[in-house]
């Protein structure tokens, strides 16, 4: 297996892009900001696989039109998992009877949080017990299903306001459901050599994890927050500086995971208050100031486990 190489600055991303125009995503839509710069870590001997979600929806459901310039396939909203393994398989299988030329490719599912943290979860955990390489599993997190009307998923944070947990008279919180770490899940497998958190701030940091998750040797996950305008009730500008607010008041952890030792990518000194980053959504805007403030005092303590680990370079379970 060739390594690809990391990238040390902006100036090394490659002008070229392998998800172009004619999607038909919102404006600031994060998943296709996203995409975009997975795109271009990975490279061109790249196969991308997409459950039905948002970046199906808008990408390729319609007009027979398609952005991507690298093969993509599509599957049932739970397929993913079993996709990748039926694909990876099919290749080394042809590589070894010798029907196809020995080559490196990926195979990347791009799969939202209803794909893989909820009807797909058992596919993901399934692809995580094999050993193919250059297998990875995106868990592109909009903290919703938005494609089909904003309804909560397990990723949905506590407090936010959804179509199917609405603040009102009865529940005036919203969602009281905590939201699921799937990047966690993922590192419990015991073969799995790489499980990463990412976000699009910084940039280098989701694109070099795509490029040590593609070298690892086996299968592998990013769990990516990328902010949604439609779901959040956010202005499409704020979509990059709410991927920075969520890093800086520690409502987002950026780790990684390599061959079970743990490394914090990211600390946030002071750390900010987390109604920075609420105040620019919609979907918290009938929060009380009590109710921010137990949100803040939650992430705090579980920032005492990220610290831990990070002492000791492995995961402790902040649950």
């Amino acid at each position: 297996m060739i390594m690809q190489s990391e990238f040390k600055s902006l100036r090394e991303i490659p002008p070229i892009d392998y998800y172009t125009a004619g999607r038909r995503t919102c404006a600031g839509c994060g998943p296709a900001i996203g995409y975009r710069l997975i795109s271009k870590a990975a490279g061109p001997n790249t196969i991308f696989i997409g459950p039905t979600g948002c970046m199906y929806v808008a990408n390729a459901h319609q007009f027979l039109t398609s952005p991507y310039s690298v093969p993509w396939h599509h599957t049932q909203l739970g397929g993913g998992g079993a996709a990748a393994i039926g694909i990876a398989s099919a290749l080394r299988t042809l590589m070894l009877k010798g029907k196809r030329k020995p080559e490196d490719i990926n195979v990347i599912v791009m799969g939202g949080d209803g794909a893989m943290a909820d009807i797909g979860l058992s596919g993901l955990s399934m692809g995580l017990s094999y050993d193919y390489q250059r297998l990875l599993y995106i868990v592109y997190d909009n903290e919703g299903y938005m494609n089909t009307g904003v309804q909560a998923s397990s990723t949905t944070p506590w407090g936010a306001t959804t179509t199917f947990t609405p603040s009102g008279k009865v529940k005036p919180l919203g969602n009281t459901r905590y939201k699921k770490n799937v990047a966690l899940i993922a590192a419990s497998h015991p073969n799995v050599k790489y499980v990463a958190t990412a976000t699009l701030w910084p940039p280098l940091d989701l694109m070099n994890k795509v490029v040590r998750a593609l070298n690892s040797g086996g299968p592998s996950v990013i769990h990516a927050l990328f902010p949604c305008p439609k779901g959040w009730f956010t202005s499409p500008a704020d979509t990059v500086m709410l991927s920075k607010l969520a890093v800086e008041t520690g409502m987002w952890v950026l780790w990684e995971l390599i061959e079970g030792q743990f490394k914090l990518n990211y600390r946030p000194n002071p750390r900010k208050h987390v109604r920075e980053y609420l105040s620019l959504q919609g979907r918290f805007r009938h929060l009380k100031d009590e109710d921010i403030d137990k949100m803040d005092k939650m992430i705090e303590e579980e920032w005492f486990y990220w610290n831990e680990s990070a002492k000791q370079e492995k995961l402790i379970l902040p649950y």
